[in-house]
């Protein structure tokens, strides 16, 4: 039994409606009774008293959403719960009258008035119970902890509902995620043939590289080339052709010693990924399943932020008595049970939270919905980066211009040339030549390099003289463009190389092992003496009217702000509350038949 001082009113349910609960304003509403099927089947009366007596104590003392036991009835074998004003199951016994109900009282708080509600119906079936914290100028939750009081439980019953729906989702993406961040290993070892050459003494001209690309494909028309970077590259020519699907460009590999081809694939997007890499990504981003998949990666990425900063927040504000950062940082390994399964997935989550919330910001950017809007305010607000004058490839329409597939335009200087002065210019490191769109038009050299520090500066060179004309230094971009560059490159376990990628490794590895923890506290959850296939015990309602009128006004404004931001929340989070509202309302019908 828990501490509460919880009592219980006997009597079966007077004429004229529910007995009215002393010192509280009225009776306690229907609607904030709980769906009976949500608590599961009631156990028989007798047995399950005495196994709950003879639980391991530190188990029956950590209910994994909450912070005391449900407490079993002492009358006629009933089980009702209630919730404090703090949100907590308080121990409010319920007898089972013969064809009406019996209500137990919360224990009342200085300053305000707290309502435990349970509502014990004949045949055996409990309405899970509720509290209604009643606050005016002072209440009952601010009298006991102030707002995190009064949010708790709306932070609980949000926490659970998101986890248990939205979790799939989340550890989809954790998964295919994990299995991506390796590809540039897996593209060395499954191209190696293409990638990689005997390193050798000398060069042939990056002209004449790029002249027998395009002998090799007539049919294409060479937009671009990436350089040998280091001694045993290939060099990569970049060609359109037609039938490629968007993004997509031939890329010829040339060996930069002999200027013999090696062979060809598909390249994609400005990180040059290969078929293996970019099949990965897409597995990613869409399962392959166009744009209906995309709904699963924001949805993911939409919910994963609110489900981290709230778990996180239960859980320090769970383990702030202790006083002690070891509390919250590591698991409690002499614990048992549900409060073992908690301790690992609350001070997981703590380690992770970083992590979680850089990739889901990271991972919005590519979204459908969220990511327009993200990119409108960026567009707004002057945060996105800056780009050359000079026309890009894709502005010419995909085709023409480019008239001598021998890396220059009949006119004027070739490619070893625009090279060599990038070079000068002072771009190092992995660099890819554009050549002129159309005549008239400049070279464009930009570098590629994702890792720190990153080698993304950008310089015009002219066509007829061979002189940069124009610079654009990854110094000079806006604080957040920069911001942008390296948590993409950081997402995608770029930026820091091997280590990049091991923290991510470790950090997909813990949402999926928080996502297992999760499940398996809401499986054990499960009533006493349920059936094979019940679940556990959701949060119980009535955490909203529970608020104050300032906790309802600032979680409404909030709501909506992130709604408008990103629609996919607003949706899924509407849905939400219609199911529940929909459960609600079939639970009072029951309870009256």
């Amino acid at each position: 039994m828990s501490n509460d001082t919880s009592t219980a009113v006997p009597g079966s349910e007077p004429p004229g409606g529910p007995r009215p609960v002393p010192g509280a304003v009225g009776p306690v509403p229907d609607s904030v009774i709980a769906p009976a099927e949500a608590a599961g089947p009631l156990p028989a009366a007798g047995p399950p008293a005495a196994e709950a007596r003879a639980a391991d104590p530190a188990e029956r003392a950590a209910d994994p959403l909450s912070e005391s036991p449900v407490g079993e009835s002492a009358v006629a074998g009933g089980r009702a719960e209630g919730v404090t004003g703090e949100g907590r199951p308080a121990e409010s016994p319920t007898g089972r009258s013969d064809g009406g109900r019996g209500e137990g009282t919360g224990a009342s708080a200085p300053g305000g008035r707290t309502v435990g509600a349970a509502v014990a119906v004949a045949e055996g079936r409990v309405a899970a119970g509720t509290s209604v914290g009643e606050t005016g100028g002072e209440g009952a939750a601010a009298a006991r902890g102030g707002a995190w009081a009064a949010v708790r439980p709306l932070l609980l019953r949000l926490h659970f509902y998101a986890g248990v729906l939205v979790a799939p989702f989340i550890a989809v993406a954790a998964l295919t995620g994990l299995i991506y961040v390796w590809t540039p290993q897996i593209e060395q070892v499954v191209y190696a043939d293409l990638l990689t050459v005997e390193a050798g003494a000398g060069t042939v001209p990056l002209a004449e590289q790029v002249a027998a690309a395009a002998a090799a494909r007539p049919d294409a028309t060479v937009v671009a080339v990436r350089p040998a970077a280091e001694p045993g590259d290939s060099t990569r020519v970049l060609a359109e052709v037609e039938g490629l699907a968007q993004s997509h460009r031939l890329a010829v590999f040339v060996d930069p010693h002999t200027g013999e081809v090696l062979g060809e694939t598909t390249s994609y997007g400005g990180s040059g990924s290969l078929p293996v890499r970019s099949w990965l990504a897409g597995l990613h981003k869409d399962l392959h399943l166009g744009e209906v998949g995309r709904f699963y990666s924001e949805l993911a990425a939409t919910w994963i932020w609110v489900v981290a900063l709230g778990g996180a927040a239960l859980w320090i504000g769970r383990r702030r008595r202790a006083r002690a950062v070891r509390r919250v940082l590591v698991p409690d390994t002499a614990a048992t049970g549900r409060a073992r399964t908690l301790s690992w997935h609350g001070a997981v989550g703590v380690w992770a939270l970083a992590g979680v919330l850089l990739l889901a910001a990271t991972g919005l950017t590519w979204s459908r919905f969220a990511g327009e809007n993200i990119g409108e305010l960026r567009q707004a607000w002057g945060w996105t980066s800056p780009s050359l004058s000079t026309p890009a490839p894709s502005d010419h329409g995909g085709h023409g211009g480019h008239e001598d597939h021998g890396g220059h335009t009949g006119h004027g200087v070739d490619a070893d040339a625009v090279l060599a002065a990038a070079r000068d210019a002072g771009l190092a490191g992995p660099v890819e030549v554009t050549l002129p769109v159309q005549e008239g038009a400049a070279y464009t050299v930009r570098g590629t390099q994702d890792r720190w520090p990153a080698h993304k500066d950008a310089v015009a060179v002219d066509a007829a003289t061979g002189e940069v004309v124009e610079e654009l230094r990854f110094a000079d971009h806006p604080l957040p463009a920069k911001l942008t560059s390296w948590g993409i490159a950081f997402h995608m376990g770029l930026l820091f190389g091997v280590v990049n990628q091991v923290l991510l490794t470790v950090i997909a590895l813990a949402v999926l092992g928080l996502v297992v923890w999760g499940y398996r506290m809401w499986w054990l959850r499960r009533p006493a003496r349920a059936g094979a296939w019940a679940v556990g015990r959701p949060v119980v309602r009535g955490a909203w009217w529970a608020l104050p009128w300032w906790g309802k006004a600032a979680v409404a404004a909030i709501a909506l702000a992130v709604g408008w931001l990103l629609p996919l929340f607003a949706v899924s989070l509407a849905a939400f509350v219609l199911v529940d509202v929909a459960l609600a309302a079939r639970a009072r019908r029951r309870a009256a038949a």
